[in-house]
């Protein structure tokens, strides 16, 4: 491809400026559908558990409540196995038999540390804002008593119940809009540049001397006759 400077490439994008300006149109309208029509919102809802002093399931209820450091030890160390269970099929299909779901029904469910912290966050996204907040509920329950059975101690304390939120987590309007225009932007460019390429016709006498090697002596104008020829029209 030759060079271009700056001028003949605001000439190439002003001779086009129509066909540009209809594509990026275009591509703002289909982001516009997109988002409004097409994209199924799905609402997230989460909810927090803290680790807390460790207990073992059968020790008396009056010990002590202060944290040592062997607590925040054993806690950081359940950690992986307790993100891992969280996610499980035995907690899930509990959850699940719980809330009359049907089972081969997938939970959408994640889990993330809190950094510099023992608190998990565990977040449930479907399609309905307080099934999402059941979810997230059940899900903190089921785990809790998974600990309690499968370790034998009660670490887990849930800091802020899952509430519905009847905002979709997986939509922006604004944002969407505005990739498809910069996406149409993009293609608009693109275009002009190949149609730039593409176009082999000669229209100034810049482009002779480019495309022929040779410098133009003279130029011919082109121009309306008043005189009227044999045949009664003019030139």
């Amino acid at each position: 491809m030759e060079e271009l400077d700056l001028k003949e490439l605001f000439n190439i994008f002003w001779n086009r400026k129509i066909y540009m300006l209809l594509i990026i149109i275009i591509f703002v309208l289909v982001g516009i559908v997109y988002t409004l029509a097409m994209v199924k919102p799905k609402y997230k809802s989460s909810t927090t558990i803290l680790l807390v002093k460790v207990e073992t399931a059968d020790e008396s209820s009056n010990s002590s409540d202060a944290i040592t450091q062997a607590d925040i030890t054993l806690n950081q160390k359940l950690l992986p196995s307790y993100k891992v269970l969280i996610k499980s099929d035995a907690v899930l299909k509990k959850v699940k038999e719980n809330l009359g779901m049907d089972l081969d029904e997938k939970i959408n469910v994640s889990i993330e540390l809190m950094e510099d912290s023992e608190i998990l966050d565990i977040s449930v996204l479907s399609d309905e804002p307080e099934k999402a907040a059941k979810i997230a509920n059940e899900v903190a329950k089921v785990f809790s008593q998974e600990v309690t059975e499968r370790f034998n101690i009660k670490n887990i304390s849930i800091v802020d119940a899952a509430v519905p939120d009847y905002t979709p987590s997986n939509i922006n309007h604004s944002r969407d809009i505005l990739i498809a225009a910069f996406i149409g932007i993009v293609v608009a460019v693109v275009y002009a540049l190949l149609a730039n390429m593409l176009d082999t016709t000669i229209k100034t006498q810049e482009d002779i001397e480019k495309h022929v090697k040779l410098t133009v002596l003279a130029e011919i104008p082109l121009y309306e006759s008043d005189i009227p020829n044999k045949k009664g029209g003019r030139k």
